[in-house]
């Protein structure tokens, strides 16, 4: 993983590099000045990316971040702040994180229409005190003084695509981190991040903070490329402008960036020359936002799938290494029952989904919690992991209760499950989801080793490229990589074949032997629960109707009733 990032990252920089190249060589001093505001622009999009494209949040006031960074440089020049340009702009960045923050704290309750609202009415909010204050070195002709070395127009353009490339290729390193795939994992399903031991508040904070720090920088680079400013460069419309654009191109992809940059910055420049309208392009963009969020595709997508058709990638398959490569299992307290759930009840008004249902999961076994459709099953789950935030009764792991700790805590602590339909984050690839949900710290052939062993793709396919149930074994893959005490199976084989499903079954009867976890397996399979557990506890309208041993369970008349509806020790007595 840390090889693809690196040479990722190299790509950007090669990428950046040759592109200001070619414009120094090739272009006249009036189209450097103009490509110079591409990559400003180009850097806010990247900001605004970062927290639509990828964290999966609305932000309509990213211009306002940028404003506050323009305002910062502006006033340290003003009063001669020692430093010079290059400390200013780092302090404008710093200067726009905490309105970043106070942003993302309300994202933290509020998602779609309501934190666009929110976003929307701190614009406008901003818009309104610039309008009301002047430009600092405004009245008294004061322009902001460009570093010594770049204060021509082709040095400065040299400083931005320097900062912008630095940026970017830090965001492609960031993207391709813990931190990053947890961005992708909140925005595709914030329950089923947590259950991977991700904070949730914690990636959308740190999503808003580092997009609006790079915001305050873009700002800080416009306040230096303009001299001095308006209060209208930063309003409410220009915000919503960059929102549309961000849609349209993609903005969390470099290449979406650089073009988005450049219909911003050279759009309006084509129609002054064509003596048609400035607002014409506002509409345009917003037409193009609407095309890619009706298609589900940005103009970046759309070039990055027709290159692969072009230039189709040959991914090497490496010789893979078994699980015994992988690291030891985490140490387990030594307690003989390391699941317990005493007497759970669960109501949803006068509706009782749980009934007083108890179970335990001894150490290094695999048990089964099984029962016909409304049963209780899932209701079960959810409360033993978390997601009731209100039940009867106590839920036990390692000893320890685990009342009022959250689904986050939870899987920190090492209770950790699959879901019913797979919640996987499509943007991210095989080997970027294993890494994120076993924490971390895995090395590339412990990777392949347990992709290997549940004959999983290879960790560079795409999420996306790969079936729902080769879905399902990358989600119990990348549980069992974690090696957590207790690893709960939400129908794991729902979607497979029965080849499949026996292989799976087998599977999962050797995870307490090598990876030292027990194993709470829910699912109707009946022959893959005979395969894989060795205690089955039946649930039957949020009763255990039977707990023990899996073959004597599954041939009790009255287990049989509940699943087939037929009455055996009946139809014997006639």
């Amino acid at each position: 993983m840390k090889r693809d990032s690196y040479m990722a990252a190299s790509k950007v920089a090669a990428l950046v590099i040759a592109a200001g190249a070619l414009c120094l060589l090739l272009l006249p001093s009036y189209w450097i000045f103009l490509l110079t505001a591409v990559f400003i622009i180009g850097m806010s999009l990247q900001s605004l990316g970062l927290v639509v494209g990828r964290a999966g949040m609305i932000s309509l006031c990213q211009m306002s971040f940028a404003g506050v960074g323009a305002w910062t440089v502006g006033y340290l020049n003003l009063i001669g702040f020692p430093g010079g340009f290059f400390v200013w702009l780092l302090i404008g960045g710093f200067a726009a994180l905490p309105f970043g923050l106070a942003i993302g704290l309300p994202a933290l309750r509020l998602r779609g229409i309501n934190l666009a609202i929110v976003t929307l009415g701190f614009a406008v909010a901003f818009g309104v005190v610039l309008g009301t204050i002047t430009y600092p070195g405004q009245t008294s002709f004061k322009m902001v003084e460009r570093p010594m070395g770049f204060d021509s127009d082709q040095g400065y353009f040299i400083l931005v695509l320097a900062i912008y490339g630095l940026v970017a290729v830090a965001l492609e390193f960031v993207s391709r981190s813990k931190l990053g795939a947890s961005w992708l994992a909140v925005s595709h399903s914030e329950r089923a991040a947590a259950s991977l031991g991700v904070s949730v508040p914690w990636a959308k904070l740190s999503a808003f903070a580092i997009s609006s720090f790079i915001a305050g920088i873009s700002g800080g680079l416009l306040a230096g490329y303009m001299g001095t400013l308006l209060a209208e460069n930063f309003s409410m419309m220009q915000s919503l402008v960059l929102f549309a654009v961000a849609i349209m191109v993609g903005a969390q992809f470099p290449l979406g960036a650089i073009l988005g940059g450049v219909l911003v910055a050279l759009f309006p420049e084509l129609l002054r020359r064509l003596n048609l309208p400035q607002d014409l392009g506002s509409v345009v963009f917003g037409l193009g936002a609407v095309q890619a969020l009706s298609t589900g595709e940005t103009i970046s997508e759309t070039f990055m799938r027709l290159w692969g058709k072009i230039m189709p990638k040959r991914v090497a398959k490496a010789p893979r290494a078994g699980v015994e490569s992988l690291p030891a299992a985490r140490e387990a307290v030594e307690v003989e029952t390391v699941l317990e759930a005493r007497e759970l009840t669960v109501r949803y008004g006068n509706v009782v989904a749980l009934n007083g249902a108890s179970l335990s999961v001894p150490k290094a076994t695999v048990v089964g919690l099984i029962g016909p459709n409304g049963a209780g099953k899932s209701t079960f789950v959810d409360a033993l992991t978390g997601y009731l935030y209100k039940y009867e009764g106590s839920v036990l792991f390692q000893g320890k209760p685990m009342e009022g700790l959250t689904p986050c805590d939870r899987a920190h602590a090492g209770l950790r499950r699959t879901w019913q339909t797979t919640r996987i984050s499509p943007d991210l690839s095989v080997g970027d989801y294993v890494n994120l949900a076993s924490g971390g710290g895995l090395s590339d052939t412990q990777i392949d080793a347990v992709l290997a062993w549940l004959d999983c793709p290879t960790p560079q396919t795409p999420i996306s490229a790969i079936d729902s149930g080769a879905r399902r074994l990358l989600d119990v893959a990348g549980v069992v990589a974690a090696r957590p005490p207790v690893i709960l199976l939400d129908e794991p084989a729902a979607g497979q074949s029965y080849a499949e499903a026996v292989m799976l079954g087998k599977r999962i009867a050797e995870i307490p032997a090598r990876f030292g976890s027990s194993v709470l397996l829910i699912e109707h399979d009946m022959d893959l629960v005979r395969t894989a557990c060795s205690q089955v506890t039946v649930l039957d309208f949020g009763t255990v109707l039977a707990q023990g041993p899996t073959a004597q369970v599954l041939d009790m008349p009255v287990v049989k009733k509940a699943y087939m509806g037929i009455d055996f020790e009946q139809e014997a007595a006639e």
